[in-house]
């Protein structure tokens, strides 16, 4: 079988999500166009010779809508005869994205391709694509969950509760996450746009003594009365904020590359999905990292780097603790509690960051896994060549 190696990989900023936020002004389209803009002019590669361009959105609706990865292309100014699909596996969109385009890559059905991913939060809010009094869900799945699931806040809240996860902690966590991302040097992969070059959301200041002050994000009576082991931990501060951003990655061969004077970052080593209890939502991680280091034959003492998607920081303090992984190797630069997580653009901005903090940490395997939405999880794992 062929392998598949990441070549170039870029992102936007990451601007707050709302209006007034650095790139409120921008629509989606050109958010992402100016990802993929900068992909092929770092690479150097014409682009004409890429095969699918596969990019994960969201909000697929409004501004984001009628295939948005096509319209990004087309405003790029590529070439109208490479094609473009956009896919949706929630938070996981553009980890989705870049885990079909190696396996493409992988089967011979693609020599070079792009994968990517954009959310403007600003422009169109999630749950956009739901109207008011619309049931995404229907009467099957009702009926198989009678009492009705929940949102991803009242599952974390669930989350910090089954795994004893005090609110000291994880604002610890979210502290800890920003003062990373303050120390960190983010130039190589970051194309900035409409006047921002660093990442919005980020906030040096931050210490646990801030963050104890912030009120619970979801406290609910209903709630409270149904889940009687929840204490209300779970803030604005210790979760990812709302943004906007874009980015995307190039995936060849190894042969390819060579051939195109092209040189990898990182070889896509494994790949894992995974489905998880849909009511505690977004532990698939943790069996998401057993199931890609058994098919990778690799153990957790073998990677150097790991990226856990901090959506809250229960989610990571939950994974930790099962696993048993070193902190000091998890979202060495921070995570999207600082960074912020801009849903359909946060699978392709990870593994930006990460092919860049393996090559200037000499790092040789990193893993990165997402929660999603649902009960679901994406993990991959990624090879630095020698």
């Amino acid at each position: 079988m062929r392998d598949a190696v990441i070549v170039q990989a870029v992102r936007t900023p990451i601007g707050k999500g709302k209006p007034g936020g650095a790139l409120a002004g921008v629509h989606p389209v050109d958010l992402l166009a100016h990802a993929l803009r900068a992909l092929i002019e770092r690479s150097g590669v014409d682009p004409s010779l890429v095969d699918d361009v596969i990019g994960g959105c969201v909000d697929q609706v409004g501004e984001q809508a009628m295939n948005t990865t096509r319209y990004a292309w087309l405003a790029a100014g590529f070439p109208d005869s490479v094609p473009a699909v956009t896919v949706d596996r929630q938070c996981g969109s553009s980890q989705q994205a870049v885990h079909f385009a190696a396996q493409g890559v992988m089967s011979g059905a693609y020599d070079l391709v792009v994968a990517c991913g954009v959310e403007s939060m600003s422009r169109v809010p999630m749950w956009s694509n739901v109207p008011p009094g619309a049931d995404p869900f229907g009467p099957g799945l009702a009926a198989r969950y009678p009492e009705g699931l929940v949102p991803q806040g009242i599952s974390a809240e669930l989350i910090a509760a089954k795994w004893s996860l005090s609110r000291e902690r994880m604002d610890a966590f979210a502290a800890e996450s920003h003062a990373r991302a303050a120390a960190a040097d983010f130039t190589t992969e970051l194309a900035p746009l409409a006047g921002l070059d660093r990442d919005e959301s980020i906030r040096p200041a931050t210490t646990p003594d801030v963050l104890a002050g912030l009120r619970p994000a979801f406290a609910d009576p209903g709630y409270a009365a149904r889940f009687p082991q929840i204490d209300w931990s779970v803030t604005a501060g210790n979760s990812s904020p709302i943004n906007d951003g874009a980015a995307a990655v190039l995936i060849t061969t190894s042969e390819t590359a060579a051939r195109l004077g092209l040189r990898p970052l990182a070889r896509l080593h494994g790949f894992a999905v995974t489905g998880s209890d849909p009511l505690l939502m977004l532990t698939g991680v943790i069996p998401a990292t057993e199931k890609v280091l058994r098919r990778a034959g690799l153990r957790l003492d073998d990677i150097d780097l790991f990226e856990v998607n901090e959506a809250f920081a229960s989610v990571v303090l939950a994974w930790l603790q099962e696993t048993g992984a070193d902190p000091a190797k998890v979202n060495v630069h921070g995570g999207a509690i600082a960074l912020g997580h801009p849903l359909g653009a946060s699978g392709a901005r990870i593994t930006t960051t990460l092919v860049h903090a393996m090559r200037e940490r000499g790092a040789r395997y990193a893993l990165q896994t997402m929660c999603e939405a649902g009960g679901l999880a994406n993990a991959l794992i990624l090879e630095r060549p020698r």
